[in-house]
């Protein structure tokens, strides 16, 4: 996506009428997709993964490992410097520092690996990836996690382009009228209107991340989630992306969750271990992906974090693929934004995501 769509897009879109399903509390509106019957092998991933979808899938059909197809699917985002939420070109954190955080899980072997505030290096997951076949540890973090990844053999660079910095500069001109900083378009502070100035903040304070599983024709399943965080955060802040059981969980006997959004939301609940464990129950992937957003939905109480409506005012989708090739996207409300990426062995696409609420 360039940068002026970034910057003009709205994430509330209209989407064709889908089925409307018994809401599993008072009112709450469960939307649901039809889905295709499983297939095996697929891949499915964030809306800006149609790449690594493609990517993955060549590789498996090659007889590749599913984590390593999944991996070399999202490392096409991560280099990606038009992608502002991922790698090279992601949105810094409040002091202009490009901090990464990906977290890696290969279910044949139960192997897991993760690192977070990772500073210049394009491919997190790579290191993530290096952390769950060279060491004893699950997760490295900050200095430790970059000396961990030159060590490796990775390459240290520059995150931030010209375009991410533009963007960072914009939001700290916008930040606050007591601070000195002024928009060189007019010479004058605050030239936007208080109302402008929300819309623009909310905008660019973006989520972002990639998240991919797959599972191959044997049934092997391996995920990975790779992110540069919320964009203008406090340096140090760890979302969920790296967390095992919030931004990922594989379980190889059941299947796989992914999630990108509002990550504090999924820390608090667990929700990627949540699904695979409503799906290691029997129940399908858009049902367990619905079922963990009402949860979300149910513990967010805090009022800064509710509309006027008391529903959550953030955002937040799944990714979820089970054993069997079964597959679902859920976000919280519905949009034109409110898609997936899939692979099915026969067509790469995008499809729309079921959805807890209409608005």
């Amino acid at each position: 996506m360039d940068r002026r769509s970034f910057l003009k897009s709205s994430a509330l879109g209209v989407v064709g009428a889908v089925a409307s399903r018994e809401a599993g509390a008072q009112g709450v509106e469960r939307q649901a997709q039809v889905s295709d019957g499983p297939s095996l092998p697929v891949v499915v991933a964030s809306r800006n993964g149609l790449a690594a979808t493609q990517k993955a899938m060549e590789m498996m059909g090659a007889g590749e490992d599913t984590l390593d197809a999944v991996i070399a699917g999202v490392n096409i985002v991560e280099a990606d410097p038009e992608d502002r939420s991922v790698g090279y070109g992601g949105l810094p954190n409040e002091e202009g520092v490009v901090q990464l955080d990906s977290s890696v899980m290969h279910g044949p072997t139960n192997g897991a690996g993760a690192v977070a505030s990772l500073e210049g290096i394009v491919h997190p997951s790579k290191v993530a990836r290096d952390v769950m076949t060279h060491t004893d540890h699950v997760l490295l973090v900050g200095p430790g996690a970059l000396k961990f990844a030159l060590a490796m053999g990775h390459e240290k660079r520059d995150l931030l382009t010209d375009e991410a910095r533009e963007i960072w500069m914009k939001w700290k001109r916008d930040l606050s009228e007591r601070d000195d900083w002024i928009d060189p378009a007019d010479r004058l502070p605050r030239s936007m209107t208080p109302g402008e100035k929300h819309a623009a903040r909310q905008m660019m304070r973006h989520h972002g991340t990639i998240n991919c599983n797959a599972v191959n024709e044997k049934g092997e399943v391996s995920g990975v989630t790779t992110t540069s965080g919320l964009a203008f955060k406090l340096p140090g802040r760890v979302g969920d992306s790296p967390i095992f059981g919030a931004g990922l969980f594989v379980d190889n006997e059941v299947g796989a969750c992914g999630s990108t959004g509002r990550g504090e939301a999924n820390l608090k609940t667990c929700a990627s271990f949540l699904v695979v464990e409503f799906m290691r129950q029997g129940v399908s992937p858009e049902e367990a992906g619905l079922r963990a957003m009402q949860r979300i939905v149910e513990k967010t109480t805090e009022p800064y974090l509710l509309r006027d409506d008391g529903k959550p005012a953030f955002g937040l989708n799944f990714y979820i693929v089970n054993k069997k090739g079964e597959y679902a996207g859920v976000n919280l409300y519905k949009g034109s934004r409110a898609q997936f990426a899939v692979h099915d062995g026969r067509e790469n696409r995008l499809r729309d995501s079921a959805y807890l609420f209409e608005r």
